[in-house]
């Protein structure tokens, strides 16, 4: 190849200058087109002082190359340090986490011998949006945020890899019968866009049960999207029970950056011993070069890859006597990956990834928007009642119920309290209290509500106004309500 595509490389803290050395070694062995700039980022930054983790020099590196292949960090306990990792994929817009998870029986262990699961996880909102309160000295608060925009991007995003990799379904987890606002309008993105992909089947599972099938029966999936938390936590587990974490690969696109990595940690217990498995920021590398439009040299890294597992060379973590044929480290593994070169396995699959890369994911498409109706209805006032007493609260809140507002409800932690509510329920200091219009009111009413409740002298820990859209209300009923 005559031009070099330029990317930008960190190589991490714990085992990651190692197994990212390995990587590299091998990409030069394939003869991969690359321009690498290498950046630091991690521990010694933020113990520098810098609580991002990362220089301004490095972001001009990312913005420039556009492409980031990233070994694991590590993120200091404590101090206000913030997950580099998030803080990249949501400057980025990074939106979509992709992480294959494949079996490669018989040569690694695995209840699972036919996984072959691709999990498309939103990367930028949902509960890692990070923000998060103490309302009250027994309640904390984290906000979950799920947008239009968001989910729609990620769902589609989801057919058109399924499409492109010649996948047939596309399974979508949530959780909307209970939150059925946030993870509601995920579900309802998924299924507004399905019907645009006929040729692709499409099924719907509740997270909990969802989960349970996969691990038990992951051979039911080919690609499953879903929102950003649950997405994290089921990557892993469908990872851990294809053979093993370490030999999981991510990447993490957007419509102008891209950043590719292992999903494992930087496990410093391990650093510096010529242990760690490289596989994962290996076949992380592989997406990258799928990405870059650098297929037949993918193709090559990664059936040399499967050759060596094949062959039964294998690091201590996937090492099983009788399977495997030599316990290498890390350096050696290298060397075996890159002696193959140009080789295919004999029993496990080959790879293909010229339909992949041909053209690239188009950019999703734009979201409209919105002109929806807005109606303002009434607040809900959180606040701090140390004495837990229903009650003695409402008998103090029903006096500020004027200008069409009235007290409607209160309860605590989502349960309704009063009126009506039982002895046996629980309280905690935290109370939301509802303030309802009979019709519509306006900002300077629900202002008035909360200047009188703070000169009575009553902690107001948090408000949330309450309105419909559209004639649809945009709040939730308490637990029985």
């Amino acid at each position: 190849m005559s031009t070099k595509t330029p990317i930008t490389v960190a190589h991490g803290d714990g085992i990651g200058p190692e197994i990212m050395n390995a990587t590299l070694h091998i990409l030069d062995a394939a003869g991969a087109a690359l321009e690498i700039e290498t950046i630091e980022i991690g521990e010694k930054v933020y113990l520098r002082g810098n609580t991002a983790g990362i220089e301004p020099s490095s972001w001009e590196s990312l913005l420039r190359t556009k492409v980031f292949l990233k070994a694991p960090i590590t993120t200091p306990q404590g101090g206000g340090y913030k997950s580099l990792n998030v803080t990249t994929r949501k400057t980025l817009g990074l939106y979509a986490n992709v992480r294959p998870c494949v079996s490669y029986h018989p040569f690694v262990d695995t209840k699972h011998p036919g996984m072959d699961v691709v999990i498309v996880r939103e990367n930028e909102e949902d509960l890692y949006a990070g923000i998060e309160y103490q309302l009250t000295p027994e309640v904390t608060s984290c906000i979950k945020l799920i947008s239009r925009p968001g989910s729609e991007k990620i769902v589609r995003y989801a057919f058109e890899y399924a499409r492109r990799h010649n996948r047939k379904k596309v399974t979508c987890f949530m959780k909307d019968n209970i939150m059925k606002m946030t993870d509601g309008m995920f579900h309802k993105a998924f299924d507004e866009i399905a019907v645009q992909y006929p040729d692709i089947q499409k099924e719907v599972w509740i997270v909990d049960i969802g989960a349970a099938k996969m691990a038990d029966t992951p051979e039911a999936f080919d690609v499953i999207v879903m929102p950003n938390l649950y997405g994290d936590i089921l990557s892993d587990v469908a990872a851990q029970i294809a053979g093993s974490v370490g030999l999981a690969g991510s990447a993490n696109i957007g419509e102008y950056c891209a950043m590719f990595e292992a999903i494992h940690g930087s496990a410093p217990r391990r650093a510096g011993q010529n242990l760690a498995n490289p596989s994962g920021l290996l076949l992380g590398a592989v997406l990258m070069l799928v990405h870059i439009n650098q297929p037949e040299t993918a193709e090559r890294v990664h059936n040399a890859w499967l050759r060596t597992i094949e062959d039964g060379v294998h690091t201590y973590d996937v090492f099983t006597e009788g399977v495997s044929t030599q316990k290498v480290g890390t350096k050696e593994f290298a060397c075996a990956v890159a002696a193959r070169m140009g080789q295919k396995p004999c029993r496990l699959k080959p790879v293909s990834y010229a339909r992949a890369a041909a053209g690239g994911l188009p950019a999703p498409a734009k979201v409209a928007a919105s002109s929806a109706q807005m109606e303002l209805n009434g607040i809900d006032l959180f606040v701090y009642w140390p004495s837990r007493n229903p009650n003695e609260l409402a008998a103090a809140m029903g006096k500020f119920a004027t200008d069409g507002l009235e007290l409607q409800m209160i309860d605590n932690r989502g349960v309704k309290v009063w009126p009506a509510g039982r002895p046996e329920t629980f309280c905690t200091d935290n109370f939301r209290c509802r303030f309802m219009a009979r019709g519509t009111t306006d900002m300077r009413q629900l202002i008035g509500v909360i200047e009188r409740v703070a000169a009575a002298g009553i902690e107001i820990a948090s408000t949330q106004t309450l309105r419909h859209f559209n004639g649809q209300a945009g709040f939730s009923l308490a637990q029985g309500q």
